[in-house]
C-alpha cells in the first residue's frame, strides 16, 4: 500500500517538476496536456496505467508524452516501499517513517528539477531544511535535534566555504541541498551521502567527458548525486556502517 501510495504521489511529483521552475501553481489550474492545453479527465491521470492505455500520447493532439511521467511516479512508488518497508521492519516511529518518505518526495523533486534546469529552488530546499530540524527534535529517532542542528550547520558551512572559492563548480542551491540533508540525517548520514553522492558525481562525469557527451568546463548538475546518496545513507547507512567497522576490526 505504501508503495501504491508512492506511485500516487510520483504523480504529483511530475506537476511539481514542471510547475515550479516556470512559478506556476501547483494547484491550480488543473492538470492538461501541456502543448494543447486540453484537460485530463480522471482516467487519464492513473498514475503509469493511463500512460500505457494511451501508448504515451495526448488523447487530445496525439503529442508525445515524455516517458519520464511513468519513471517518476515508478521510481517513487519503488523508493517509498523501500522506506516503508525497512523502516517498520527497523522499529522507527511511524511519524519517522512518514517524514522520510517527505523527505524523498522531495528530493525526487529536487533531482528532476536541477537536470532540467540546473538549479535547486528555495521554494523546495528551505522548506526542505525546515522539516529535517523540526522532525529531528519532534520525532523519535535519529538524529537527535542538535543533532541535526550541528550536522546542518557543518555540512552547510563546509560546502558554502567551496562555493564560494569556487563558485563555478557548486551553487548555492547546492549548499542549500546539503544543509537539509545534514538535518536530516545527522553526522553520520551526511558523511555517507556527500560521499557516496560525490563518487557517483565524479564516475558519471567521467563516463560523460569519455563518451564525447559533455566537455571539461560544461556544468554537471549534483543535486540529483547527492540526493541519491541521501536516500543510500537514509535505507542503508546503518547497516554499511556497520559492515565497514566490522571490516576494519
Amino acid at each position: 500500500m505504501i508503495g501504491v501510495l508512492g506511485v500516487i504521489i510520483g504523480s504529483f511529483l511530475n506537476v511539481v517538476i514542471y510547475r515550479v521552475p516556470k512559478e506556476e501553481s501547483i494547484v491550480s489550474p488543473g492538470s492538461h496536456c501541456p502543448k494543447c492545453g486540453q484537460a485530463l479527465r480522471a482516467w487519464e491521470l492513473i498514475p503509469i496505467i493511463s500512460y500505457l492505455i494511451q501508448r504515451g500520447r495526448c488523447r487530445s493532439c496525439r503529442a508525445k508524452v515524455s516517458w519520464r511521467y511513468p519513471m517518476v511516479e515508478l521510481l517513487t512508488g519503488c523508493f517509498f516501499y523501500l522506506a516503508g518497508t525497512l523502516g517498520f521492519l527497523m522499529g522507527l516511529h511511524p511519524a519517522r517513517v512518514l517524514l522520510n518518505l517527505v523527505f524523498i518526495s522531495f528530493l525526487i523533486a529536487l533531482s528532476f528539477i536541477d537536470l532540467d534546469t540546473y538549479r535547486l529552488p528555495d521554494v523546495l530546499t528551505i522548506p526542505l531544511w525546515g522539516l529535517g530540524l523540526l522532525g529531528a527534535f519532534l520525532i523519535p529517532g535519529s538524529p537527535s535535534g542538535w543533532e541535526s542542528i550541528l550536522s546542518s550547520l557543518g555540512a552547510g558551512g563546509f560546502f558554502g566555504l567551496i562555493a564560494k572559492f569556487y563558485p563555478q563548480g557548486l551553487g548555492l542551491g547546492d549548499v542549500k541541498l546539503v544543509a537539509a540533508l545534514g538535518a536530516f540525517l545527522g553526522f553520520h548520514g551526511i558523511f555517507l551521502a556527500v560521499f557516496s553522492g560525490s563518487l557517483l558525481g565524479a564516475i558519471v562525469g567521467l563516463v560523460f567527458l569519455g563518451t564525447g557527451q559533455k566537455g571539461f568546463r560544461q556544468q554537471i548538475p549534483f543535486g540529483p548525486y547527492l540526493s541519491l546518496g541521501a536516500v543510500l545513507a537514509l535505507l542503508w547507512g546503518t547497516r554499511i556502517f556497520d559492515w565497514y567497522w566490522a571490516w576494519v576490526k
